[in-house]
C-alpha cells in the first residue's frame, strides 16, 4: 500500500491533470494552485509547477511560452477524459447519497452504487492528510421534529413504481390506507415522488378519479406495471403542485393568523420568521402575531406543539379546530385519570 504521502500526490496530480483545458493558452500554474486549494488540495505554487513538468513527461500537456505567466493544457486532439471523483465529488455523493435512494430509478441507483462506493474509498484515504476531505464527518442534517425511524419500502414495488413513473405508464397495487385500516385495489397513474422528511409519497390520479392524490410510498404493498399510458394533465408540473401547498395536508389556502403568544416563544419567532409579513408587536403580558401563512394540518401541528404560549384569535374557524383538540386532550386525560 502507498505511504500516505504518496496518496496525498497521487490524488493532487490526479485532480491538476482534470482541470488543464483542451486547448491554448492554458491556464498558470497560480490559478491551478488556488483551484487545487478549493478542491481540497492545498499546495504552493513552486510544488504545482514541478507537477507539471512531470507529468508532462508522461501525458500529452503542452505549456504555452510566447508570454508570462505560461499556460498549461492539454495537447490538441489527445483525450483529457480521466476517471475519478474530486474530493468535492465524492464529499457530495456521501451527504446526498441516503436522500437520494428513494427517489432514483432502481437501474440507475445501480450504476450509482461503485460511484457510492468510489467516494467512500476516496474520502476514507484521503482523510488523514485532507481536511475536506474529513467535512461529512463534522456536518449533520437533523429533521426539526420527533426523529421517528425510516419506514421500510419494499424494493420491488419501489422498482416497479419508478419504473411506471419513467416510463409515463399506469400501475395497478395494493393499498393500504392506514386510517381506516383498510386495503385497496388501486389503478394510479404516477405522476412523481416526493421525498417529505422520512417519508416518501407517490403523486398519482386513481382512476375512475381525476384529482391528484398523495399515496404513502411504504403502504404500497404490491404492484405490477400496466402497458398502458398514464393520465398525466398536460399542464401537471410537480414543482407548481408543491408549491401550491398540498404536501403541507392541508386546503393550502392562504390564512390571515391573528394569535397572542408570550415573550419567550416571541423571542424565537424573531430568530425564525412564520412568513415574509409576519409582524410581532409587544404587549404588558405578551405580543400580537400576524401573519400570512398556508391553512395545513402542520400549521395546526406548529400551534398545538405551543400549547401554554399561543392563543388564536383569528380566523374563527382555526380557532375553533385548536380549541377542539384541546378540549379532546383534556377529556382523554380525565378519563385516564378517573380510570386510575
Amino acid at each position: 500500500m502507498p505511504a500516505s504521502s504518496t496518496r496525498s500526490t497521487l490524488a493532487r496530480q490526479w485532480e491538476l491533470l482534470k482541470m488543464l483545458p483542451v486547448r491554448a493558452p492554458g491556464v498558470t500554474a497560480a490559478d491551478l494552485q488556488k483551484g487545487l486549494e478549493q478542491a481540497g488540495h492545498p499546495t504552493s505554487k513552486r510544488t504545482v509547477e514541478r507537477d507539471l513538468v512531470e507529468l508532462s513527461r508522461l501525458f500529452p500537456l503542452q505549456c504555452n511560452s510566447k508570454g508570462t505567466p505560461f499556460g498549461w493544457y492539454w495537447t490538441p486532439g489527445s483525450t483529457a477524459e480521466l476517471p475519478g471523483l474530486s474530493i468535492c465529488d465524492a464529499l457530495t455523493m456521501r451527504l446526498v447519497e441516503s436522500s437520494i435512494r428513494p427517489l432514483v430509478p432502481a437501474n440507475l441507483l445501480a450504476i450509482l452504487e461503485p460511484k457510492f462506493a468510489q467516494a467512500q474509498r476516496k474520502l476514507e484515504s484521503l482523510s488523514a492528510e485532507s481536511a475536506s476531505a474529513r467535512w461529512a464527518d463534522k456536518v449533520a442534517s437533523v429533521q426539526p421534529a420527533l426523529s421517528l425511524l425510516a419506514p421500510v419500502i419494499d424494493k420491488d414495488v419501489l422498482e416497479k413504481v419508478q419504473d411506471a413513473l419513467l416510463k409515463d405508464l399506469q400501475i395497478r397495487c395494493r393499498y393500504y390506507a392506514a386510517h381506516k385500516d383498510q386495503t385497496h385495489d388501486l389503478t394510479l397513474s404516477p405522476l412523481g415522488l416526493v421525498q417529505r422528511g422520512q417519508v416518501t409519497y407517490l403523486i398519482a390520479i386513481a382512476e375512475p378519479f381525476e384529482d391528484i392524490r398523495q399515496f404513502v410510498l411504504h403502504r404500497v404493498q404490491a404492484a405490477a406495471p400496466i402497458d398502458r399510458p398514464a393520465n398525466r394533465p398536460p399542464d401537471f408540473d410537480l414543482q407548481r403542485y408543491i408549491e401550491s401547498g398540498p404536501m403541507q395536508f392541508g386546503s393550502g389556502q392562504s390564512i390571515r393568523l391573528e394569535a397572542w403568544i408570550t415573550e419567550g416563544l416571541a423571542r424565537l419567532m424573531r430568530e425564525t420568521p412564520l412568513s415574509q409579513d409576519m409582524e410581532i408587536s409587544p404587549l404588558p403580558d405578551g405580543a400580537t402575531l400576524t401573519a400570512t401563512v398556508a391553512d395545513s394540518w402542520e400549521l395546526r401541528w406548529w400551534i398545538l406543539s405551543h400549547a401554554g404560549s399561543i392563543r388564536i384569535d383569528k380566523p374563527a374557524d382555526l380557532q375553533g379546530s385548536i380549541v377542539q383538540r384541546l378540549l379532546e386532550a383534556v377529556a382523554l386525560h380525565d378519563r385516564n385519570q378517573a380510570v386510575d
